[in-house]
């Protein structure tokens, strides 16, 4: 060949090399993740006219040992299957290496334990390490064809295999760091959820503690009334026996006697059944925002209970309320879930809606439609401004931020509803605010 030829031959490779380069990058710059090394086997295997293109990561079992993790795999044709494979034995384990390896021809004679290489039926090999900015090898990139490589196959693969080594090198890099910041993200996001799921726990204590210390104060009144009727109960008693021993006793005197003592017996009793139902349907409301288990329950009375349970809060206030609810409607439901969103629809009404105004009231609606009790939680107070209402269901949002307000109430309100399949909106009010509410009549267990 004369030194002219060579020089032709020479730029005519030059030419196609860049040719290649240009149509590989061009294709696979519009790719990423996966879908990179699909483009890149496929259109390296059609560059380099050769039968199979691999692109690898490299692996390590909990032995140690080394595998390589296929990536993309071009057989002729089509795809091949993913697969992993062991290094020992092979020539992909020099590459690993960080050596570059080629085998114009006889690549099964050389390696004759590589089985893989065997079933392929290759002949001809040139591989390249994926190496990263630290000098790391996170994969291979090999080229194999059942016929054996000339000289210029071998300097053009080994052109194209080089620098897009280098490119696989990167997307591997930015793999990783994706995972890694995944990973980043996911345990902060849970530390977060923890800490959020201890804050809602919170609210629910401090929302049950409100609770008690208004029942607490509201109990004391017919305790304190029972007590003055049975002490004047004890005085009557010592009077009629005194009159008894005297032997000389009026009619009159026994008749006003005994009615004193009807009386205070009956104050006793009264206030002492109105002391026990406050404490029973306090005792029935905590018992339930603490039982989570599906029942069957009458709404309209179970939501009266939950009212009367708030009553001192809601007397304290100054506030009437109202049921216009469908009797007889039976839902098969979590109670405690029930309970816990009337209970913090009530508490945020009293806390954000009649500042500065008395008497007020709330009122609570509802019917039955295609299997569902739709409910409208209203009150007549000062309402919210557009701002407020668009994020009064966003965790942590509260406009009493410095006074206690921990903005998980109404947030606690809509998971309550969501997690039953329902749905909680606000809807349009002349006055006030109104919530309205849709939840199935039956939740199975």
């Amino acid at each position: 060949m004369t030194a002219n030829q060579q020089l032709f031959d020479e730029i005519d490779r030059r030419k196609l090399a860049e040719v290649a380069l240009r149509h590989i990058t061009d294709t696979t710059s519009r790719a990423s993740g996966d879908d990179f090394f699909r483009v890149l086997v496929r259109e390296m295997a059609a560059a380099l006219e050769v039968f199979y293109v691999i692109a690898g990561r490299l692996v390590h079992d909990e032995q140690g040992h080394e595998f390589n993790q296929t990536l993309a795999i071009w057989a002729g044709e089509d795809f091949l299957p993913n697969m992993r494979y062991g290094l020992e034995h092979t020539p992909c384990s020099n590459v690993a290496e960080q050596s570059m390896c080629f085998h114009a021809s006889n690549i099964c004679q050389e390696f004759p334990l590589d089985t893989l290489l065997v079933d392929m039926q290759a002949e001809s090999y040139i591989g390249m390490p994926m190496i990263d900015t630290q000098g790391k090898t996170l994969g291979i990139l090999v080229a194999l064809d059942k016929r054996p490589m000339d000289e210029n196959k071998r300097l053009l693969a080994l052109s194209l295999l080089s620098i897009f080594a280098a490119r696989c090198a990167a997307e591997l890099q930015h793999q990783d760091r994706e995972e890694a910041l995944e990973r980043i993200v996911e345990e902060r996001t849970q530390v977060l959820r923890q800490a959020q799921g201890k804050l809602i726990e919170q609210e629910k204590m401090a929302a049950l503690g409100a609770l008690v210390a208004g029942v607490a104060h509201e109990v004391n009144t017919p305790i304190g009334v029972a007590i003055t009727a049975a002490s004047g109960l004890r005085e009557f008693a010592a009077v009629l026996l005194e009159k008894l021993a005297g032997g000389a006793v009026k009619r009159s005197e026994l008749q006003e006697l005994v009615s004193h003592l009807q009386l205070g017996a009956s104050l006793v009793e009264d206030n002492l059944t109105r002391a026990a139902n406050l404490i029973g349907n306090f005792k029935q409301l905590a018992v339930d925002q603490s039982n989570l288990q599906v029942s069957d329950f009458d709404l309209a009375e179970y939501i009266g209970s939950i009212f009367t349970a708030h009553g001192p809060e809601l007397k304290k206030a100054g506030v009437s309320h109202c049921l216009e609810l469908p009797p007889a409607v039976r839902v098969h439901l979590p109670a405690g879930k029930i309970a816990q969103l009337l209970s913090n629809l009530i508490m945020n009404s009293l806390t954000h809606a009649f500042t500065g105004i008395a008497p007020g009231s709330i009122r609570v609606s509802g019917r039955v439609q295609d299997g569902q009790v739709h409910l409208l939680f209203a009150d007549d107070g000062v309402g919210a401004p557009a701002a407020v209402r668009a994020r009064m269901f966003e965790p942590f949002f509260t406009t009493r931020r410095g006074q206690g307000g921990s903005g998980l109430g109404m947030h606690i309100a809509y998971n309550i509803v969501t997690s039953l399949g329902g749905e909680i909106g606000l809807v349009d009010s002349a006055r006030g605010l109104a919530i309205a509410i849709s939840l199935p009549l039956r939740l199975e267990a």
